[in-house]
């Protein structure tokens, strides 16, 4: 006997049928290395600073080259901003927010950071802050006095 309630409508008669309707692509990875900062931008400390983080960064590893062509084009923006041209700044924070630039920016694209250390000795983060801030604790017997303890 089935349970309760109406039987399930025909599945080609139903509204929604959760089907995406543009098929997926799917891309082999390709890892690009960050291209040199060209001279005109190299000289600029801030833009240099700028360009070092993101090749620092641990999205950068993610990186294929229409990412590096992107942002060494944002590059350019960041030259811009810093010379006084603040009219680039919404682009600027566009383009960045689509690398994760920010913790917000991270959230929105599902980025996470995985702490290595503990991802390889098999613990949580929070086992490993746990022990280290409470990590020379030990427990007392509450019922002991203190002339007991000492000795």
């Amino acid at each position: 006997m089935a349970g309760p309630g109406a039987a399930p409508k025909d599945p080609s008669k139903r509204a929604r049928r959760n089907a995406d309707p543009i098929p997926r692509t799917i891309l082999r990875f390709e890892h690009a290395e960050a291209p040199e900062l060209p001279a005109d931008l190299a000289d600029n400390l801030r833009v240099f600073q700028w360009w070092d983080t993101w090749v620092g960064s641990p999205q950068a590893e993610h990186f294929g080259s229409t990412d590096w062509m992107i942002l060494l084009e944002t590059a350019y923006l960041v030259a811009a901003f810093y010379a006084g041209k603040l009219d680039v700044a919404g682009e600027l924070r566009l383009r960045q927010a689509k690398f994760g630039a920010t913790p917000e920016d991270r959230a929105r694209l599902r980025m996470f950071f995985a702490d290595a250390d503990d991802a390889d000795s098999g613990k949580g983060s929070t086992d490993a802050a746990r022990a280290g801030k409470y990590g020379e604790l030990r427990s007392i017997d509450p019922d002991a006095t203190p002339d007991a303890d000492a000795g």
